[in-house]
């Protein structure tokens, strides 16, 4: 089995001042492929670092690719690094660097500061190749030694796509049926284990058990036929749960189940602020089935917008059932949809009580049949109860279209 490693520099990953996205998309690519990632570092900008780093893995693994440290400002240490390694000086790479200078010739002010930056961004090692930006302002490096090789590409994220498939096409053409996802709804993960150990604990599969309340996505990795199998055992154990196949997340089984019905769906979002309606509108082509999300943060706008009874904000408050049943039904209406889903509650960190703690979040769908309703305490920060309450009213609104409910 080939193997990659894949490594970020910065020292803001370090610090959790920024988040590292690339290593976590190649994975999968590689993944995919049938590649053994061997390891996902995350290491300081140091030159040291990065010199250690090309010395325990370059004749050790097929592929290192490196993200960071290739910018104009002083903290960018990859190329120094790299030249360092190699025991060699820097060299200007100008036919590549004009290239780039070349997308940006219609707009003066970026043109200036992307030939003020040639002095660093076109230098690489001169034992190396230069890699062409096709997205951003800053040249890749590539060499090969003992057997590895090597990458080091910039940190910005759809930087390092666009030039990973550049360089790597063979990684991206991996045959699609190697790889099977499968979204099940509301069963705990050690449930779903104990349902399909044939398909778990199979030698020649490797199975990713990933839960994200109220989901577990089962990622199925190995030979075509294998995961064929795999996957058609899994889907008939969980048939009443588990989303169609062609769906790669919750929202886009919300849009296609809305399709194949023939019905449109809207929101009323209080503490979500709009985050349901805009994991819906995500998904390119939405428009067909998705008419609109009413965000009402205020009483007054959920009585003045959606129609909630100023009697219901009263007796029971904004956070209630009644008031959430009341906002799906206003939306209903004011949207002409055919289904809509709604949620109102206390993301925090304050302004919970005892009968009503942070995380207590209230969900109704109004469907041609009638309004179904649910509350749910949710776990975790603001920011985490928000994302939950989005996952959750999704997953209501894809089992009320299911049951044309």
């Amino acid at each position: 089995m080939k193997s990659a490693v894949l490594a970020a520099i910065g020292d803001e990953l370090l610090s959790g001042s920024r988040i590292e996205l690339n290593a976590s998309f190649m994975a999968g690519e590689f993944h995919a492929e049938g590649w053994e990632v061997r390891r996902i570092e995350v290491i300081s900008d140091t030159e040291n670092e990065i010199i250690d780093l090309l010395s325990r893995w370059i004749g050790k693994t097929d592929i290192l690719i490196m993200s960071g440290g290739l910018g104009p400002t002083h903290d960018d240490k990859t190329r120094y690094a790299i030249a360092e390694y190699l025991s060699c000086g820097l060299k200007a790479d100008n036919e590549l660097y004009d290239k780039i200078l070349e997308r940006v010739k219609h707009d003066p002010r970026r043109y200036a500061y992307t030939e003020k930056c040639r002095s660093t961004q076109a230098m690489i090692p001169e034992l190396s190749e230069a890699i062409y930006n096709p997205a951003g302002f800053a040249l890749g490096i590539k060499f090969e030694r003992q057997g590895t090789r090597v990458f080091a590409l910039p940190g910005v994220p759809f930087e390092y796509e666009a030039m990973t498939r550049q360089e790597l096409p063979e990684i991206f053409r991996h045959d699609s049926r190697r790889t099977a996802s499968v979204i099940i709804l509301d069963v705990p993960e050690m449930e779903i284990a104990e349902k399909i150990p044939e398909v778990i604990n199979h030698k020649d599969l490797h199975v990713s058990i990933l839960p994200a309340f109220p989901q577990v996505e089962l990622i199925i990795r190995g030979e075509p036929d294998l995961v064929s199998w795999a996957e058609s055992l899994t889907r008939s154990k969980f048939s009443d749960t588990v989303l169609p196949k062609g769906s790669r997340s919750l929202p886009d089984a919300v849009l296609i189940e809305a399709r194949n019905r023939g019905v449109k769906i809207s929101c009323a979002e209080s503490c979500t602020g709009g985050l349901v309606g805009a994991a819906l509108t995500d998904i390119a082509g939405s428009s067909d089935v998705f008419n609109g999300s009413a965000v009402t943060y205020s009483n007054e706008s959920k009585h003045e917008i959606l129609g909630v009874k100023t009697e219901t904000l009263k007796k029971f408050g904004a956070v209630s059932i009644e008031c959430a049943c009341e906002m799906a039904e206003g939306s209903r209406k004011i949207y002409g949809s055919d289904y809509a889903v709604s949620t109102t509650g206390i993301a925090g960190p304050d302004g919970g009580s005892r009968e009503k703690p942070v995380g207590t979040v209230c969900f109704a769908v109004a469907g041609k049949n009638g309004t179904r309703s649910a509350v749910r305490k949710l776990p975790g920060s603001r920011s985490e109860v928000r994302t939950r309450a989005v996952r959750f009213a999704l997953s209501e609104l894809w089992k009320a279209l299911k049951l044309n409910s």
